[in-house]
């Protein structure tokens, strides 16, 4: 949808508003229309599951919504690309995650937003709610807390914990990397990557491509200060992680000879000389939203040999994580999951890049108003209204969770 700023801002503001206020609502899913409903659905009939639940907390899963209920939270530190807003704020946002688990994988969800930045307290909060849901998806916290709110909850909890800007970018983009690096005839354990943005989304994708097979030495990031290399004193413990022995110091000098960029910080920040510089057959992810780090028409003018993505729907290769957290948590409730382990971001990755190799169907073609559309250069990602999504990425989430035991037994 190509449209300009204010005609945009007129039909969300219309859209959030109308008929009712906000996206989402809680709807009954059991009848209550009779004093027997009434009796069944509350008291006295509602100590039957509560008797039961007390002598065996796992028939939680039975008698309640909680085996397909994920709590959505979020402090609003980190809100899409309009940075620490605050939770009410972000509450728009948290709501769109519930339409879409529930549009995409019929998962109910209640957003929460939390008035606190502080880690121990987030942490608190969350644990003390848990028992509610059978998952939590962390969402638009600031880097570096929420590095620390996930491992603190990864270790507390014994239901699913995803923070989705970290591990849902890096899954979608480590699976069109896949097909790309397939495309221009490339091998990950070869390339020379670049990697723009060391926040969440950034450090979460370096470290799944190394779980595929890139090595730390083929991989330069670059923060707002220039390279991340061994010599700077700035670096948290996270990009300390990624510093390299290099001589390179800016952008420019990492961009040489370099045959992927991953762009996930902000909006004309490389240059068409950047680009120029590359190596053969390059491959361009230009992901800040809405406005790209380039856009693709002037890399296309630069280079006729490069693959593009970008994070907008208006252009081909969309990097959305739609194409994964709704999947990723239905595969892993099915399982009835302990937890969403690295094997699960691995499985959900490599489902995504074969679904991308099948013929598309009609239907998709439809939706799209295509004639066709084919695995190549500009399709190197499912879209996201390709109703294949939950059968191979949702399967494949499941039986990883299965075969690397990060389910309950019982």
């Amino acid at each position: 949808m190509k449209l300009d700023k204010k005609t945009l801002k007129e039909l969300a503001l219309k859209y959030h508003s109308q008929p009712q206020p906000g996206k989402i609502s809680v709807t009954p899913s059991k009848s209550c229309e009779s004093q027997d409903d009434l009796a069944l659905a509350y008291t006295p009939g509602v100590a039957a599951p509560v008797r039961e639940i007390a002598e065996d907390k796992s028939l939680a899963y039975q008698y309640t919504s909680k085996g397909n209920l994920v709590a959505v939270i979020s402090n609003g530190t980190a809100v899409l690309g309009l940075g620490n807003v605050g939770p009410i704020a972000g509450k728009p946002v948290m709501e769109g995650k519930g339409i879409l688990f529930k549009k995409f994988a019929n998962i109910d969800v209640f957003d929460i937003e939390l008035n606190s930045t502080n880690v121990d307290d987030v942490v608190r909060t969350v644990v003390d709610i848990a028992p509610t849901f059978g998952g939590i998806n962390l969402e638009d916290i600031a880097a570096p807390a929420c590095f620390e709110i996930e491992q603190q909850l990864k270790e507390k909890l014994d239901i699913p914990v995803f923070h989705d800007d970290q591990h849902g970018t890096a899954i979608i983009i480590s699976a069109a990397i896949i097909n790309a690096l397939t495309i221009q005839n490339k091998q990950l354990d070869e390339i020379k990557i670049v990697c723009i943005g060391a926040g969440s989304a950034g450090i979460a994708s370096m470290n799944l491509l190394l779980e595929l097979g890139v090595r730390k030495e083929q991989i330069n990031m670059v923060d707002r200060q220039g390279v991340v290399q061994d010599k700077r004193d700035d670096l948290n413990k996270y990009k300390q992680a990624y510093a390299t022995k290099t001589n390179d110091r800016t952008l420019a000098d990492a961009m040489k000879a370099a045959d992927v960029v991953i762009g996930v910080s902000g909006p004309n920040i490389i240059s068409a000389e950047m680009i120029q510089s590359m190596a053969a057959k390059p491959i361009i992810f230009a992901l800040s939203n809405p406005d790209p780090e380039i856009t693709p028409e002037l890399i296309h003018a630069t280079r006729d040999d490069a693959i593009v993505a970008t994070g907008r729907s208006d252009y081909p290769n969309q990097v959305n994580n739609v194409l994964g957290f709704p999947y990723i948590f239905r595969g892993a409730l099915d399982a009835k999951a302990t937890a969403i382990n690295k094997p699960m971001f691995i499985a959900a990755a490599k489902a995504l890049a074969k679904l991308a190799q099948e013929p598309v169907p009609q239907e998709v073609l439809d939706k799209y108003q295509l004639d066709d559309l084919s695995f190549g250069p500009n399709y190197i990602i499912p879209t996201p209204f390709d109703p294949r999504l939950n059968e191979y990425v949702s399967t494949a989430v499941a039986e990883a969770a299965k075969e690397s035991g990060a389910i309950r037994k019982n």
